[in-house]
């Protein structure tokens, strides 16, 4: 295991960062840690770090939960780091957890900006939107600037330039997925953000396409076992994000498009087509990409007092709120776990899987927001 270096900063100025250092310490080698790349920010070098845990071998389902993408949202880092803190110490006493762990890999990046986090900015050090990174274009109109453009780093949502290789740290998600999620028979990622409405959504691609996925029937299925397993615990809206909004350059869209080439894709690295959405095939591994929106408006509307912060917008500044938080997204990632450690048990048969796909389309394409919001 590479552990992080030493701070060269002062205790507390980011407490991300000393948080997932000490659970690094704490694991052990229960945890595989490596430093991906490196950012200077201010002559001071940030790592990007993943995070493993669990199985080893070639046939194991893997989870991915990241966390950071944008640097103003740090609420999605802290989610990841507070189930990857009770992974940590659950290890400590409960017996029931390695036979789990030896079933399913999972893998940690909960500081995918580590540089924009520090500065306090939802870009990375470059003024460049790493979730609006991606070299695909959206096959549908977008929004202006919130969908992506390319005018240049002093406004938000920047994409960089179209013959510019991916940033660091998109490059180093893309690495991870494309070697230790995508590469294995089934894997689910999910991302943690904050920022959009005033309830939490679970989003599937396409953000680009409101063209439906074609492993809709595979999600519905995971969406109904989420439903029937913990019916008391229906806090979010899970739908595809074409539904609220579309926008070029996804990392999620582009990842997944390049899983279904040949059950793996492509590596990132390779020639960066424009508009990179192969036809459909079905390969034998497959990759669901998700991402878990927290509804920010919510705690600005019970504190309007946030709008005078920098971060306001986007985190629960009261403790107990933080707290509420970090505590309520624990059930639906040890779920994705679960799911995946298990999917043979709930993934839909050959025979069943055209209804299956016809009932998701039908229930996603065809209801109208206002019903989806009920649910």
């Amino acid at each position: 295991m590479t552990a992080l270096p030493a701070r060269p900063f002062s205790a507390g100025d980011f407490p991300e960062l000393d948080a997932l250092r000490a659970l690094i310490a704490r694991a052990g080698t229960a945890l595989r840690a490596r430093t991906l790349c490196e950012v200077n920010c201010d002559g001071e070098r940030l790592p990007v770090e993943a995070i493993e845990i669990g199985a080893t071998a070639a046939d194991a389902p893997a989870v991915g939960f990241f966390g950071g993408v944008h640097g103003v949202e740090r609420i999605g880092t802290q989610v990841v780091l507070a189930y990857l803190h009770t992974l940590v110490e659950r290890l400590q006493w409960d017996d029931t957890l390695p036979p789990l762990l030896e079933r399913v890999r999972l893998v940690f990046m909960p500081l995918v900006n580590p540089g924009g986090m520090l500065r306090r900015t939802r870009s990375n050090l470059a003024g460049v939107d790493l979730m609006r990174n991606g070299p695909n274009d959206a096959d549908c109109r977008v929004p202006l600037l919130l969908g992506g453009h390319r005018l240049g780093p002093w406004l938000p949502w920047y994409r960089g330039r179209r013959d510019a290789p991916l940033q660091p740290e998109a490059q180093a998600l893309c690495d991870t997925v494309d070697q230790r999620l995508a590469s294995q028979p089934f894997s689910i990622a999910l991302d943690c953000h904050s920022g959009f409405g005033t309830r939490d959504h679970v989003w599937f691609p396409y953000a680009g396409s409101r063209r439906p996925i074609d492993c809709l029937a595979d999600i519905y299925a995971l969406r109904s076992l989420f439903r029937s397993t913990h019916p008391y615990h229906g806090i979010y809206i899970i739908e595809p994000q074409s539904r609220r909004y579309t926008t070029h350059g996804d990392l999620w869209d582009w990842l997944y498009q390049r899983s279904r080439e040949t059950g793996r894709g492509p590596r990132p690295s390779d020639a960066r087509p424009s508009n990179p959405l192969p036809s459909e095939v079905r390969p034998s591994n497959l990759f669901l990409p998700l991402t878990l929106e927290m509804g920010s408006w919510l705690w600005v509307k019970k504190n309007p007092l946030q709008l005078f912060g920098r971060l306001g917008l986007f985190n629960p500044i009261e403790t107990h709120r933080m707290h509420r938080n970090l505590r309520r997204h624990l059930t639906f990632l040890d779920f994705l776990v679960r799911a995946a450690a298990s999917h043979a048990r709930w993934r839909p048969p050959e025979d069943q899987r055209q209804a299956l796909f016809d009932s998701a389309l039908a229930y996603w394409m065809s209801r109208p927001l206002s019903l989806m919001a009920a649910r």
